[in-house]
Protein backbone atom coordinates (compact mmCIF):
# COMPACT_ATOMS: atom_id res chain seq x y z
CA UNK A 1 0.00 0.00 0.00
CA UNK A 2 1.67 3.77 -1.21
CA UNK A 3 1.44 6.50 1.25
CA UNK A 4 -0.34 9.55 0.04
CA UNK A 5 0.69 12.93 1.32
CA UNK A 6 -2.27 14.66 2.40
CA UNK A 7 -2.66 18.45 1.27
CA UNK A 8 -5.55 20.49 3.23
CA UNK A 9 -5.04 23.17 0.64
CA UNK A 10 -6.15 20.70 -2.02
CA UNK A 11 -9.13 19.79 -0.02
CA UNK A 12 -9.94 23.72 0.34
CA UNK A 13 -9.83 24.20 -3.00
CA UNK A 14 -11.28 21.24 -4.40
CA UNK A 15 -14.43 22.54 -1.42
CA UNK A 16 -14.08 25.95 -2.63
CA UNK A 17 -15.10 25.11 -6.49
CA UNK A 18 -18.18 22.39 -5.12
CA UNK A 19 -19.41 25.14 -3.51
CA UNK A 20 -19.25 28.00 -6.36
CA UNK A 21 -20.88 24.92 -8.93
CA UNK A 22 -23.74 24.53 -6.27
CA UNK A 23 -24.65 28.24 -6.05
CA UNK A 24 -23.87 28.62 -9.67
CA UNK A 25 -26.34 25.97 -10.68
CA UNK A 26 -29.14 27.70 -8.22
CA UNK A 27 -28.51 31.02 -8.85
CA UNK A 28 -28.40 30.47 -12.63
CA UNK A 29 -32.02 30.56 -14.28
CA UNK A 30 -32.15 27.72 -16.38
CA UNK A 31 -34.09 24.80 -18.01
CA UNK A 32 -33.34 21.91 -19.04
CA UNK A 33 -33.89 20.84 -22.20
CA UNK A 34 -34.00 17.68 -23.83
CA UNK A 35 -30.52 16.18 -24.95
CA UNK A 36 -29.16 17.62 -21.92
CA UNK A 37 -28.89 21.34 -22.95
CA UNK A 38 -29.80 24.25 -21.18
CA UNK A 39 -31.18 27.68 -22.29
CA UNK A 40 -33.07 30.27 -20.44
CA UNK A 41 -33.73 33.72 -22.09
CA UNK A 42 -31.13 36.64 -21.38
CA UNK A 43 -33.63 39.41 -19.72
CA UNK A 44 -33.11 43.30 -19.12
CA UNK A 45 -35.45 45.21 -17.23
CA UNK A 46 -36.24 48.56 -16.30
CA UNK A 47 -38.47 50.33 -14.22
CA UNK A 48 -40.03 53.62 -14.73
CA UNK A 49 -42.53 55.79 -12.86
CA UNK A 50 -45.50 54.41 -15.07
CA UNK A 51 -44.11 51.22 -16.35
CA UNK A 52 -41.77 48.13 -16.15
CA UNK A 53 -40.15 47.55 -19.20
CA UNK A 54 -38.79 43.73 -19.98
CA UNK A 55 -36.69 42.71 -23.06
CA UNK A 56 -36.38 39.07 -23.93
CA UNK A 57 -33.22 37.87 -26.40
CA UNK A 58 -34.95 34.31 -27.39
CA UNK A 59 -33.53 33.95 -30.61
CA UNK A 60 -34.61 31.25 -33.51
CA UNK A 61 -37.87 30.80 -32.13
CA UNK A 62 -40.92 32.17 -33.91
CA UNK A 63 -44.01 34.12 -32.24
CA UNK A 64 -46.41 31.36 -32.18
CA UNK A 65 -44.13 29.19 -30.06
CA UNK A 66 -43.96 31.36 -27.42
CA UNK A 67 -46.20 31.52 -24.25
CA UNK A 68 -46.71 34.58 -22.52
CA UNK A 69 -48.34 34.76 -18.68
CA UNK A 70 -48.85 37.83 -16.99
CA UNK A 71 -50.31 38.18 -13.42
CA UNK A 72 -49.87 41.10 -11.46
CA UNK A 73 -46.78 40.22 -9.80
CA UNK A 74 -44.79 38.31 -12.50
CA UNK A 75 -44.60 36.96 -15.69
CA UNK A 76 -43.65 33.86 -17.44
CA UNK A 77 -42.37 33.14 -20.98
CA UNK A 78 -42.61 29.75 -22.00
CA UNK A 79 -41.81 27.93 -25.58
CA UNK A 80 -40.71 25.05 -27.62
CA UNK A 81 -37.26 25.51 -29.87
CA UNK A 82 -37.01 23.67 -33.11
CA UNK A 83 -34.08 24.60 -34.59
CA UNK A 84 -32.68 22.10 -38.11
CA UNK A 85 -29.52 22.84 -40.06
CA UNK A 86 -28.76 21.03 -43.11
CA UNK A 87 -25.58 21.74 -45.57
CA UNK A 88 -23.99 20.03 -48.32
CA UNK A 89 -21.18 20.93 -49.45
CA UNK A 90 -18.31 18.52 -52.00
CA UNK A 91 -20.88 15.72 -51.70
CA UNK A 92 -21.24 15.54 -48.12
CA UNK A 93 -24.12 16.37 -46.32
CA UNK A 94 -23.88 17.73 -42.20
CA UNK A 95 -27.27 18.50 -40.80
CA UNK A 96 -27.74 18.96 -36.55
CA UNK A 97 -31.10 19.59 -34.76
CA UNK A 98 -32.27 20.57 -31.45
CA UNK A 99 -35.61 20.37 -30.13
CA UNK A 100 -36.79 21.35 -26.50
CA UNK A 101 -38.75 23.43 -24.14
CA UNK A 102 -38.01 26.43 -21.93
CA UNK A 103 -39.72 28.02 -19.36
CA UNK A 104 -38.60 31.33 -17.35
CA UNK A 105 -40.52 33.21 -14.71
CA UNK A 106 -39.41 36.85 -13.54
CA UNK A 107 -40.48 38.50 -10.81
CA UNK A 108 -42.14 42.26 -11.48
CA UNK A 109 -40.67 44.99 -8.93
CA UNK A 110 -44.31 46.31 -8.81
CA UNK A 111 -47.41 45.67 -8.93
CA UNK A 112 -48.80 46.19 -12.62
CA UNK A 113 -52.12 46.06 -14.52
CA UNK A 114 -51.98 42.78 -16.50
CA UNK A 115 -54.72 43.74 -18.73
CA UNK A 116 -52.64 46.60 -20.23
CA UNK A 117 -49.81 44.60 -21.28
CA UNK A 118 -48.06 45.50 -24.86
CA UNK A 119 -45.77 43.32 -26.33
CA UNK A 120 -43.83 43.27 -29.63
CA UNK A 121 -41.71 40.12 -31.05
CA UNK A 122 -38.99 41.48 -34.08
CA UNK A 123 -35.87 39.47 -34.30
CA UNK A 124 -35.86 37.25 -31.42
CA UNK A 125 -36.49 40.09 -29.18
CA UNK A 126 -39.47 39.87 -26.74
CA UNK A 127 -40.56 43.62 -25.67
CA UNK A 128 -42.91 43.87 -23.09
CA UNK A 129 -44.53 47.11 -21.76
CA UNK A 130 -46.30 46.38 -18.19
CA UNK A 131 -48.21 49.71 -17.05
CA UNK A 132 -48.03 49.75 -13.48
CA UNK A 133 -51.44 50.05 -11.23
CA UNK A 134 -52.69 53.49 -9.92
CA UNK A 135 -51.76 52.79 -6.57
CA UNK A 136 -47.75 52.04 -7.75
CA UNK A 137 -47.39 55.13 -9.40
CA UNK A 138 -47.63 56.78 -6.61
CA UNK A 139 -46.44 55.24 -3.56
CA UNK A 140 -44.78 56.62 -1.37
CA UNK A 141 -42.87 55.23 1.41
CA UNK A 142 -42.03 57.36 4.47
CA UNK A 143 -38.35 55.72 5.48
CA UNK A 144 -37.62 55.79 9.69
CA UNK A 145 -33.93 57.06 10.52
CA UNK A 146 -34.16 55.85 13.98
Amino acid sequence: MALVRWEPFREMDSLRREFNRLFDDVLTPTVRESGGFTFAPAAEMQETDEAVHLKLEIPGIEAKDLDVQVTSESVSISGERRSETRTEEQGMVRSEFRYGTFQRVIPLPARIDNQSVQAEYKDGILRLTLPKVEEEKHKVVKVNLG
